[in-house]
């Protein structure tokens, strides 16, 4: 049987690096799991209890955009979290982020397109738009503007540029000043704008600001996995403009016909369980500062403070060139799974690790002290 070679697409890294350790775990070790972005609590108890409660009817297809009251009350998100009155028909509910990027993707570029990201960044852009025959551009970007890119940096003859804020791997957050000038500048280019905002919610000090207050010719992408911790309901939306709603919901129709129904039910309770999704927030908040006080100590010491989301992005160029053999000798001889710069950024990303600290305090604390041991006996 003949292979695509859209279909070649690099590796998930951070699967493989769970596979790996889920083989530890099924030998009978114990692996500190700092390696995905997955919180540790589970999905809010509203979400499970209101789940429970339709399964005793029939759960079926929904209209392609999703539930109307889940539109509606994702659009009363926007008014509490940005002051912003976003119309509920702009929304479209997806089968997680990744579905609103395949649906993104599909509704604004054509075949041989070039769409701009920064590295370091999330891997599944740049494969999900070599899987559609788009063309990926990397804009290094450098500690010193926080792992960000800056408007000067925009290539030319390209068209689309994606952004995220807070970034992974970096936690790094975008202030709203820089959002507007990014905006201005993909627009003057003619480059049709994408904003990740799925950490949003889980910021330390400042808020997050939405690419929608200071544009509304974007496509903001967002998902119930992370400030929601329902990472496997597979649940998210974006907001679009007008003009290609239609275009995205027929796509929606072909592609899904429709987000899991169970799903849609469930992140339409946790919108009202707020208090579960702060007292969240507090552990990640104290998992962060138990990070940057101990990775130093560790000796991981060249690291960009992370603002918001859940990760610490280390350069480890002073203990390897190569972070795909660290990582694996940090599992194997310590016991924590980390992830490798390879999945972020594929020109520079063997000198870096991602470290993520969205598991218990507990956990983080033990892993802290198996890194020192481990860095101490290297």
């Amino acid at each position: 049987m003949r292979h695509s070679a859209r279909g070649q697409v690099d590796p998930f890294i951070v699967m493989d690096v769970m596979q790996a350790a889920a083989k530890a775990e099924a030998e009978g070790r114990r692996i500190i799991h700092m390696e995905v972005g997955q919180p540790g609590t589970p999905a809010p108890q509203g979400a499970r209890d209101a789940l429970a409660k339709a399964l005793e009817q029939p759960l079926g297809y929904t209209v392609a955009l999703g539930l109307p009251r889940l539109r509606q009350g994702i659009a009363g998100l926007y008014r509490r979290w940005y002051g912003l009155d976003i119309d509920p028909a702009r929304i479209v509910v997806t089968s997680g982020s990744s579905g609103a990027f395949v649906l993104a993707f599909s509704a604004l570029f054509d075949a041989g397109d070039k769409v701009a990201m920064g590295f370091p960044g999330y891997p599944s852009y740049r494969q999900i738009l070599k899987a559609m025959s788009l063309q990926p551009v990397g804009i290094p970007t450098t500690v010193e503007d926080r792992y960000q890119p800056r408007p000067e940096q925009l290539p030319d003859d390209v068209q689309g540029l994606i952004l995220a804020s807070p970034g992974n791997p970096s936690g790094t957050v975008l202030r709203k000043d820089g959002l507007a000038a990014l905006a201005e500048a993909a627009q003057d280019r003619g480059m049709a704008l994408i904003s990740d905002e799925i950490y949003h919610g889980l910021s330390y000090g400042r808020s997050c600001h939405s690419a929608l207050e200071v544009t509304d010719e974007v496509f903001v992408v967002n998902s119930f996995s992370k400030y929601f911790s329902m990472t496997g309901w597979r649940v998210g939306w974006m907001v679009v403009p007008h003009s290609h709603l239609r275009s995205v919901e027929r796509l929606a129709q072909n592609m899904f016909i429709c987000p899991p129904h169970a799903s849609q039910v469930a992140a339409l309770a946790a919108l009202d369980c707020i208090d579960e999704a702060e007292a969240n927030l507090a552990v990640y908040a104290e998992n962060r500062r138990l990070m940057l006080e101990g990775l130093p100590k560790a000796g991981f010491t060249k690291i960009a403070p992370p603002e918001g989301a859940f990760y610490v992005y280390a350069d480890v160029s002073d203990l390897t060139q190569d972070s795909l053999a660290f990582a694996a000798e940090i599992l194997d001889k310590a016991g924590v799974a980390v992830t490798p710069g390879l999945d972020f950024d594929p020109d520079r990303g063997a000198t870096t690790l991602r470290f993520s600290y969205a598991r218990s305090t507990e956990d983080v604390a033990e892993g802290l002290r198996r890194l020192a041991a481990f860095m101490a006996a290297r």
